[in-house]
């Protein structure tokens, strides 16, 4: 694992990179982004109803394919809501 995939792990998506406190809180509930370019951070998830994320959500970052206007499409794992698996990239 390089430096900048070390500094992800463990971070929850959408928190500045300087946030003190760049983890998961207390009281939210979180899914594991699986695979591409978000992999290892965690989506909050906390509220949002099962059909709110069944067809998956469109993440903006500038890491995938498309750079600073692209979104990094993932789904939720069958089975494991906990889990969000990387499907590919959109513009």
């Amino acid at each position: 694992m390089d430096r900048d995939e070390e500094l992800l792990r463990g971070r929850v998506y959408g928190q500045e990179h300087d946030d003190p406190r760049p983890g998961p809180r207390p009281g939210r509930v979180y899914a594991e982004l699986v695979g591409g370019p978000l992999d290892g951070l965690l989506l909050d998830v906390t509220g949002r109803p099962p059909e709110a994320v069944a067809d998956g959500v469109a993440l903006e970052t500038e890491l995938g394919r498309y750079g600073a206007d692209g979104r990094s499409l993932y789904d939720p794992r069958p089975g494991d809501p906990g889990r969000f698996d990387w499907t590919g990239d959109a513009p």
